[in-house]
């Protein structure tokens, strides 16, 4: 069931009262298209005005984040856009697909050992643990420690899309400074190589653009995957036909798609009015900030296709769709056919409620009793 409305606070941030929410999903296609009229410059920013402390944390580590790729149009969103792509062409993903396959296998393994002394969380011992291998080895540059790079990543989303009061926002631009530190000595290093970050170099990109396209970069190119493979766990382990079914070798790319389309981790994205403009029949003033629903929102009986909205439309599509694509429904077919009496157990789990991310932090679960 789509849980967009439970990642909402009560207070003077709520997207009722700060966004104008675009549901339709026909809508949300058109405001995506009228690129001159919407513009991404809001879709990285913070939800919440940060605290002068957390900025001063921030400028410490000479964060910055100039339009680059997800936050920027025009010629030169296009040309990065084109480097971007050539590392995840679908080619390159298709070729990657036995790489998943044995990666998720390795990971059954070890859940299997871990079976033996009682329940385990699939989200951390299989799902969080994929994504990053395959995204350091399509980009060419090396990924930090998993529980660092984890933690990076989850606060980084906390700061910019959740509703931290300011002792909390401390914490994370603390968080967020490390991972940029990070990523500033990466890029640096980058320069000559053939990683991602290279060719940007090349280009003529400086470092500071590069930081800003890789900080995000990063982060989507595992987390919300991640992210997304988990709820794709505890729905499926929702539904024990399902379940028997992906088992004995049917495919989940319809079930992955059906939870793409009504419960994507991405749930949300941000626009802004550049200009007066006219949508859906309401008139948006210039400045006006737009929330993009883009799962959960699909009628009965939707076109197939429904699903790649999740993924954004048009120029700012996302370039890894089809990779997340496959390692959902690769992870999922693989762990069903090592586990096929796995049920989920214990209490629901606590899920994570962004503004335009959620998941599952948990997926517990056990063998079936024979």
């Amino acid at each position: 069931m789509p849980a967009t409305a439970a990642a909402r606070p009560t207070d003077e941030s709520t997207p009722s009262t700060k966004y104008h929410v675009v549901r339709d999903p026909g809508e949300v296609r058109e405001v995506f298209r009228r690129v001159e009229e919407f513009m991404p410059t809001n879709a990285l920013t913070t939800v919440v005005p940060l605290s002068a402390t957390a900025l001063r944390v921030l400028s410490r580590a000479r964060f910055a984040l100039p339009p680059v790729l997800a936050s920027a149009t025009g010629d030169r969103h296009r040309a990065v856009r084109k480097m971007v792509a050539a590392f995840f062409t679908p080619a390159k993903v298709e070729a990657v697909g036995p790489r998943v396959t044995t990666l998720t296998r390795q990971r059954c393994q070890a859940a299997a050992k871990a079976l033996e002394s009682g329940p385990i969380d699939l989200a951390d011992i299989i799902g969080r643990r994929i994504p990053p291998v395959i995204m350091q080895e399509l980009t060419g540059f090396a990924c930090p420690d998993l529980m660092l790079l984890k933690r990076w990543s989850r606060d980084s989303l906390e700061l910019f899309w959740g509703w931290p009061d300011e002792e909390r926002q401390v914490v994370l631009a603390i968080s967020a400074a490390e991972f940029y530190g990070w990523l500033r000595e990466t890029v640096i290093a980058s320069k000559g190589d053939d990683s991602l970050f290279g060719v940007l170099h090349a280009a003529g990109l400086s470092t500071p653009e590069i930081c800003s396209l890789g900080y995000f970069l990063v982060i989507a190119g595992q987390e919300t995957t991640a992210q997304l493979i988990n709820i794709a766990f505890y729905r499926a382990l929702q539904n024990r036909t399902l379940w028997h079914e992906l088992s004995q070798g049917a495919s989940a790319a319809a079930f992955v798609r059906g939870v793409l389309a009504s419960e994507s981790s991405v749930h949300t994205w941000r626009r802004v009015s550049a200009m007066d403009s006219l949508l859906g029949g309401v008139n948006l003033p210039a400045g006006a900030e737009i929330l993009l629903e883009l799962s959960g929102q699909h009628p009965a009986g939707a076109v197939p296709t429904a699903y790649s909205l999740a993924f954004g439309h048009g120029l700012h599509r996302c370039l890894g769709a089809k990779l997340a694509e496959l390692e959902t429904i690769t992870v999922l077919e693989e762990t069903a056919r090592a586990f096929p009496t796995l049920v989920f157990t214990g209490p629901e789990p606590k899920w994570i409620r962004l503004l335009s991310f959620q998941t599952p932090t948990t997926v517990m679960a056990t063998l079936e009793p024979a």
